[in-house]
């Protein structure tokens, strides 16, 4: 979206909120633990009217409607709908990066042990393609991206990469590089093998669509198997 055109958009959010006598009340009206509150509350009903209808069309009166607040209230925590936007999405990306970390950290601290480098990787997919079914409302947002993309704020579209895939992928080159150190894996470019490893199993995402595609747990497991197998005739040892 140009600059033009956001600041069009957040005049006229402001103007409404200033017809429906939206004034910012004071910040010590409420007790801190009751602003706490109604900001989650914000943010999950943000999160669900983004998911469902989009940046472009979600507005701040059907947020403070999921939301259980008044579009005040939503005025009082965010500026406008583009910087609730940024809030929710990067918060949510950052919470995949971090469950993506943990995963990492109990698989790959046992890669090796049992001299089954396979089963090791197999295991780890199994696990990897399973976060779509615990981030739902994420990637119902990554869903509209893909289809707003080009009418979406560019600097948060750029930073989610950052935060998101991008910081994950980084993770995980770091890992195999210390594997393919350790003789486990033949690795020259740790990026370029991290890349391939999140298409070959991370990409079962792509290919449920973000999650909108029920695959059963054969499809699922077939898509995990292909995937190692052809990670290891790129990457296993001589």
């Amino acid at each position: 979206m140009a600059s033009g055109e956001r600041e069009r958009e957040r005049e006229q959010e402001a103007g409404a909120a200033r017809g429906s006598g939206a004034q910012k009340p004071p910040r010590t009206g409420l007790p801190r633990k009751g602003l706490l509150e109604k900001r989650q509350a914000i943010e999950r009903g943000a999160r669900t009217v983004f998911g469902r209808e989009g940046y472009t069309r979600a507005s701040v009166d059907a947020i403070a409607a999921e939301a259980g607040v008044s579009t005040r209230t939503i005025y009082n925590h965010f500026t406008d709908k583009e910087e609730l936007f940024r809030a929710v999405f990067l918060e949510s990306a950052a919470s995949v990066t971090a469950d993506s970390t943990d995963l990492f950290d109990r698989h790959f601290r046992h890669f090796g042990r049992a001299a089954d480098i396979e089963a090791d990787l197999l295991a780890l997919g199994r696990d990897w393609v399973g976060q779509n079914s615990k981030h739902p409302e994420h990637f119902a947002l990554v869903r509209q991206i893909i289809t707003e993309g080009p009418r979406m704020p560019a600097d948060v579209i750029e930073e989610w990469q950052r935060v998101g895939p991008l910081a994950v992928r980084a993770d995980l080159a770091e890992r195999l590089r210390v594997l393919a150190g350790q003789g486990l894996f033949d690795i020259d470019d740790a990026d370029a093998a991290a890349r391939h490893l999140s298409l070959l199993i991370g990409g079962l995402t792509l290919e449920s669509f973000f999650g909108a595609v029920r695959l059963s747990a054969a499809e699922v497991e077939k898509f995990v198997a292909s995937g190692v197998w052809a990670f290891l005739k790129l990457y296993g040892p001589s």
